[in-house]
């Protein structure tokens, strides 16, 4: 539940923020997502409303998930996001949340190893517990499910 949810959170945030927005790290427990990404500024209350409000609303369109191996180069080509900085192997593994609503026909690919829903409405609910600075241009987002 938290992988997934923390692809919807990349994309609310790039969607709200601006495509500037690039995944700095990420850290997910069983109890938590821990989200990195670059930002210079403290997201404001509405901002987080926003990004929280825009991520329910895909768990709640019951979007599909899709995973597909392919190499490195088509992963890019097809549009997928990946973490800054981070190393991958030639052959990896893209998630899809598909969304016919969006023009480019999914709401988030991204390059991932770990466990995903095959539907976002299995997340729950999605609930951004902190915002902060980690490191000069970096911010953080603590979240939960449930």
């Amino acid at each position: 539940k938290l992988h997934t949810a923390t692809h919807l959170l990349n994309e609310a945030l790039r969607k709200i923020l601006g495509s500037d927005v690039k995944q700095r790290g990420s850290n997910i427990t069983p109890e938590r997502l821990r989200f990195d990404y670059s930002f210079d500024r403290k997201l404001t209350g509405e901002e987080i409303k926003k990004v929280e409000d825009l991520v329910n609303k895909k768990i709640k369109e019951g979007l599909i998930v899709v995973n597909k191996e392919m190499t490195l180069k088509k992963a890019f080509q097809a549009g997928a996001q990946a973490e800054f900085g981070h190393k991958y192997p030639e052959k990896i593994s893209v998630y899809t949340v598909i969304d016919t609503s969006e023009k480019r026909g999914w709401f988030s690919k991204e390059i991932c190893t770990g466990p995903h829903v095959h539907n976002t409405r299995d997340i729950g609910t999605f609930k951004i517990i902190k915002e902060e600075a980690s490191s000069s241009g970096v911010r953080r987002i603590k979240a939960t499910v449930n």
